[in-house]
């Protein structure tokens, strides 16, 4: 996918790791609380384990912001991959700066992005303690996704090969997350969760798939931007990523009440769903406003 150059007037980047809190050259926003968490099977890790830990640290109250040496320029070259996901960033907030303002909405808030920059724990800006080994992640709380560069290089061997829009996937699939907690789905589904626990992880499925459907819609928008084979590589990543195909390849028997983020096959209907082009259609698969 052939990204324009980011600019660093339109997104905030900082970093995360060392043990402190998220360090930043952009501001922190607030939100609903909900976490979502990719891939994070892949690394051996329980996602609801996770989430509840975070969850757990993020009620003692929310870390204060730190600032650091690091400009977000710096930051977003400091390899190859940080200036990829900074290029998909601006792409996405003005992307969907413009869908929201031709639905008569105005004052869109941007995500921030903080580069994970140590492995192991950290201190989020708004949900505590978390793990580099869980993958890239979105945390409402401060409204920031959290990226381990690292990570490319592990989501490469999934999905089998190196194109970039498998990484852009991961990118606009975390900004799908955002798009849930500004407009209230975030809420609304933990709120469903709270009141049927039993359909806890089905509720929690169909935000990640509505999540990978705005992924799509994204790169619908930027159809001018999209080459040849990209579309593809959207699908094998999809596929690679699927709770069943994770746990046929960690030597588990597919268990659905254990899923979090969707099947192979369900991963890429959302994403083709959004190719489309209609982020209305992607509101269908919660159905909870």
């Amino acid at each position: 996918m052939r990204l324009n150059p980011f600019d660093t007037s339109n997104i905030k980047v900082g970093s995360a790791g060392g043990g402190g809190g998220g360090r930043r050259a952009g501001g922190v926003g607030c939100g609903t609380i909900v976490i979502a968490l990719i891939a994070a099977l892949v690394f051996g890790v329980d996602p609801m384990e996770t989430l509840s830990t975070i969850e757990g640290s993020s009620a003692g109250g929310q870390q204060t912001s730190q600032s650091t040496e690091m400009s977000e320029q710096e930051l977003c070259t400091q390899n190859a991959y940080a200036t990829e996901t900074c290029n998909a960033l601006s792409s996405l907030n003005t992307t969907w700066e413009q869908v929201f303002a031709e639905q008569g909405v105005s004052g869109f808030q941007q995500p921030s992005l903080n580069f994970i920059t140590d492995a192991g724990n950290f201190n989020t800006g708004g949900c505590g303690r978390a793990s580099s080994a869980v993958g890239p992640f979105y945390c409402p709380a401060d409204q920031t996704i959290y990226i381990d560069t690292s990570f490319y290089q592990q989501l490469a061997q999934m999905a089998g090969d190196g194109g970039d829009f498998a990484r852009l996937y991961v990118v606009a699939h975390e900004y799908g997350h955002h798009i849930q907690t500004v407009t209230g789905i975030s809420a609304a589904i933990r709120s469903a969760q709270a009141q049927n626990p039993r359909q806890s992880n089905q509720l929690q499925v169909l935000m990640e798939l509505q999540a990978d459907c705005y992924a799509g819609v994204w790169a619908a928008k930027n159809a001018s931007l999209i080459e040849r084979g990209d579309f593809e590589e959207g699908m094998r990543a999809a596929a690679s990523i699927g709770d069943d195909t994770l746990q046929r390849r960690a030597g588990q028997q597919i268990n659905p009440h254990a899923f979090t983020h969707g099947t192979s096959q369900q991963r890429m209907n959302a994403l083709k769903l959004g190719f489309q082009g209609d982020d209305r259609q992607c509101d269908a698969i919660t159905q909870i406003r």
